[in-house]
This record gives C-alpha cells, structure tokens and sequence, in this order.
C-alpha cells in the first residue's frame, strides 16, 4: 500500500509557496491507518518499548493507538494549561517566539526507555522540548518517530545533534 498517496497536498499553505502535508487524509483511510500503525507496533514491540510520549493532536491519535496495540503507556504533551494536576513545562521556538508546552509528573519513571512520536517533522523544535521534559523526569528517549519528515526543515538534524535517534517512514 502506498501510504503516501494517502496524504494530501494543499498548494501555497500556510503561505504562498508553502506546500501543505494534511496527513488527517492518511488517518481517515482505515486500511492506511491500520497499516500505519502495524508497521510501527513491528519496530517497537522487538524493542520491549512500554511508553509512547505524543504531541498534539495528530500524535495523540498515533501514539494512542500504538500504545493501546502494544498494551503499553501513553503520555500526551500539550501546550500549556491544558493538563490538570502536577506537571513540567518547557518552551520550544515558534518563528521569532517561544511557546510553552507539559507534561504530567509521575507518569514516566527514572530509566524508563520512551518512544516520542508526532506526525510530522519539520524543524524539530517542539520535539526537542519534549525531549528536554522526558530527560528532566529521568526518562530516556529511545528514539523521536514520525510519518513523514519535511527533510528541507532539518528536523532531523537538529534532533540527532543532541543526541536523539530520528526514524521516520518517508521524508520529503
């Protein structure tokens, strides 16, 4: 199946010249989700990884049905404010500003080996923070998995020079 047939372009979003890649078209295809998410259960599960840490909202929806396949955690992070109870917060760039994201306390155990999946990489700086947040809380990020990567963003690199394993299913 070739799955990224299944993503969307959208032409000049969010600016002129910007392609868009909706990837919701890719979750709404039933054999192209499932697909999806057989193929990552099949790389994580040989790794015995327990705990799935994912950003809004199109991580939710990954991570949640990866984590519920493999009978393992899901840990969201989200912008700030939207997590009752005790939690860690960090900022990642946006253009020429930060932006404040969480997570919850007591949710990820010193050592704990963690999986942190978003649909899409582009500069990789939300990752990044998330990434900061798990090492805070004592976790390891065993490896930043996403769909599809924007290779001319270098999310990628960003992320491996402080050390993060990168896997994506395709890259554009």
């Amino acid at each position: 199946m070739d799955l990224r047939a299944l993503v969307r372009k959208i032409p000049d979003y969010p600016s002129p010249g910007d392609t868009y890649y909706d990837l919701t078209t890719l979750l709404a295809d039933g054999p192209g989700f499932h697909a999806v998410i057989e193929l990552l259960a099949a790389r994580y599960a040989a790794r015995g990884i327990r705990k799935f840490a994912c950003m809004e909202w199109r991580g939710f929806v990954i991570g949640a049905a990866l984590a519920y396949r493999l009978n393992a955690g899901f840990v969201p992070i989200r912008k700030l404010g939207k997590l009752p109870g005790d939690t860690i917060s960090g900022e990642h760039e946006f253009g020429h500003t930060s932006e404040p994201i969480e997570m919850s306390l007591n949710v990820i155990a010193p050592g704990e080996e963690v999986v942190l999946i978003d649909d899409m990489l582009a500069t990789g700086a939300v990752s990044e923070a998330a990434a900061k947040l798990i090492n805070d809380v004592g976790g390891k990020v065993a490896e930043c998995c996403f769909i599809h990567e924007l290779a001319t963003l270098e999310g990628r690199v960003r992320l491996e020079k402080r050390g993060l394993s990168v896997f994506t299913l395709w890259s554009d």
